[in-house]
């Protein structure tokens, strides 16, 4: 399966736990009333949209269980077969197909939502319907039907998805479905071989709070339609507590730079920043302050195991200030607070929000922590001289007194 890496994409995480989105369960069939795609399956979206007060808000729903599928079709007279998913005031979710004389795949993934639905958008400052496409499914063998319990994300502009518990086929012959072929998330890790000699003495690894390395820094950038204006350098790392017989016991993992989605936006107060790979969604905001200086305002997490998602936010943080046209830099290790049981550690950053130019940092304003440093170190070695010269004087006074009694008469 594909997962769309499009840029200008935004969030994911919503404020609730997705736990179990509703599965809708559909048929197409052709004008013999033969079945040509099947589909069922769960789909939690987030939408960000812009405010009528210029400030950008997300909304999260599920796709219901109760649909219909005006607009589908099996595909004819050279129209690739489309599923379309329609629900609630407007929305809609639609798939298309292509194949090739061995395989089928899922084409564009366009999901279209209706910010006139004042429930979902209630102050939205776009109205009507706008469309977000991505990629999603394929290639699947022909005559076969796609199962995938496990979570993916899809993101696209303005759209995120977690789309589980899917069973999904089309081309389907003779109405029925073929052999089920199973995503990789959910086949089973490869067994690890042990020597029968050192079994008796290998124990479990008891979780700490981190590795013992640190994490790789990995170097990010969020553009629009003026070029880049968002740019980091970073280094991150997730410690989340997990219950474990009763007990909360932290533990830790680092997020690999190249094995995450790179996707953002900005807007005229904001830039987001989001990182994606098939466990983990974390997404960065940082906002203006005083029109004059930046800052990290917000950060969610989302962690996905299976088919269960689980998302962390903290909305209410003032981290990483910068003037705007400078740049925030911190070498020191600093933790990120997103909730009670999940804080990201973050090393070496360095971090811009607007006025990047030639895709270069501006000059830096260093973080309080590395600053204390760069004191320390001079006033350390000021008082080290210091006490040597004293130490000196009074040696000298005291060999220069011990001279003169020498001297005196008897």
């Amino acid at each position: 399966m594909e997962r769309c890496a499009c840029p200008a994409a935004l969030l994911l995480l919503s404020l609730a736990v997705l736990m179990g989105a509703m599965a809708f369960d559909v048929e197409i069939k052709d004008d013999k009333n033969a079945t040509c795609i099947y589909a069922k399956l769960s789909v939690n979206v987030t939408v960000q949209y812009e405010t009528n007060t210029s400030s950008t808000k997300n909304v999260t729903f599920s796709v219901p269980s109760e649909v219909t599928t005006n607009g589908s079709s099996c595909g004819s007279n050279g129209k690739a077969p489309i599923l379309v998913i329609n629900f609630g005031n407007g929305h809609s979710w639609s798939l298309n197909f292509t194949r090739n004389d061995s395989m089928y795949s899922g084409g564009a993934l366009i999901f279209t939502y209706n910010t006139n639905d004042s429930t979902l958008f209630p102050d939205a400052l776009k109205e009507g319907l706008i469309s977000s496409t991505a990629a999603f499914l394929g290639p699947i063998p022909l005559n076969s039907t796609y199962k995938c319990i496990s979570s993916e994300v899809v993101v696209s502009e303005n759209v995120t998805q977690i789309i589980s518990d899917v069973k999904l086929e089309a081309f389907m012959q003779n109405g029925t479905l073929g052999k089920e072929v199973s995503c990789d998330a959910d086949k089973p890790s490869p067994t690890p071989t042990t020597n029968p000699s050192t079994t008796a003495s290998t124990t479990t690894p008891t979780p700490t709070s981190k590795p013992l390395d640190n994490p790789t820094t990995g170097n990010y950038s969020v553009s629009d339609v003026n070029g880049t204006c968002l740019l980091a350098s970073m280094g991150l790392q997730i410690n989340t507590s997990l219950l474990s017989e009763g007990k909360n016991i932290w533990t830790a993992f680092n997020i690999d730079p190249t094995a995450m989605s790179k996707n953002g936006t900005c807007s005229n107060q904001t830039g987001t920043l989001i990182l994606t790979d098939n466990s983990t969604v974390i997404e960065f905001t940082l906002a203006l302050k005083n029109k004059n200086h930046f800052y990290l305002k917000e950060v969610n997490v989302a962690l996905i195991n299976g088919s269960a998602s689980s998302t962390r936010q903290n909305q209410n943080l003032s981290a990483w200030e910068a003037s705007v046209g400078s740049s925030y830099m911190c070498h020191k290790e600093q933790q990120i607070k997103v909730s009670e049981d999940l804080v990201i550690n973050s090393f070496d950053v360095r971090v811009q929000l607007f006025g990047v130019k030639n895709e270069t940092f501006a000059t830096a304003e260093e973080c309080l922590a590395d600053s204390d440093l760069s004191f320390l170190i001079p006033i350390a070695v000021g008082a080290v001289l210091v006490f040597l010269i004293i130490l000196v004087l009074v040696s000298y006074l005291i060999g220069r007194r011990k001279s003169r009694t020498g001297y005196q008469s008897v």
